[in-house]
């Protein structure tokens, strides 16, 4: 396991891991390995934190359930002196992650800017994930109709300012 590890309430430990330019902050809720041999759920969001997940955490006790601060938020540091939030970067760092937790392949919940780093994530590393759900990530641009995404966007956000 990683180093840093402290003692928190009803289960959970938190933990930090150096990787290049930075130090992440994760958290583990449950037993590593798991109890009963699934892989553990690795929770990510961007901007989000950790805390952000732990009510997830909490409606489900039968699984390990991993969260972590993304670079540069939360309880982790940056020492790159960077202040964007590249996917490649983010995706390494959430690989150095799942190979401390040494209980890959993981599944996977990623949300919005977290979507977008597991699918680099599984782009560059597909043994890590065996399960990812991709929530709404913001690749609206991707698509082959994203110019009538970004009207129909352009419509809601007019429609919120009146």
């Amino acid at each position: 396991m990683s180093s840093g590890a402290a003692r928190r309430p009803q289960g959970m430990t938190t933990h930090t891991l150096p990787v290049p330019g930075a130090e992440i902050v994760y958290d583990v809720h449950g037993p590593l390995p798991t109890a009963d041999g699934r892989p553990p759920l690795v929770a990510i969001g961007q901007p989000m934190t950790a805390d952000g997940f732990a009510t997830l955490a909490s409606h489900l006790p039968d699984r390990t359930v991993v969260a972590y601060d993304p670079r540069g938020l939360g309880r982790s540091t940056r020492s790159d002196g960077r202040t964007d939030n590249d996917p490649v970067t983010q995706a390494e760092d959430v690989h150095a992650l799942i190979e401390a937790l040494g209980a890959g392949p993981v599944d996977m919940f990623a949300s919005s800017g977290g979507a977008v780093t597991a699918l680099e994530l599984v782009s560059a590393h597909p043994g890590d994930v065996r399960t990812l759900v991709a929530h709404e990530p913001p690749i609206d641009g991707v698509l082959p109709d994203a110019e009538a995404v970004a009207r129909a966007r352009g419509a809601v956000e007019e429609a919120y300012r009146v």
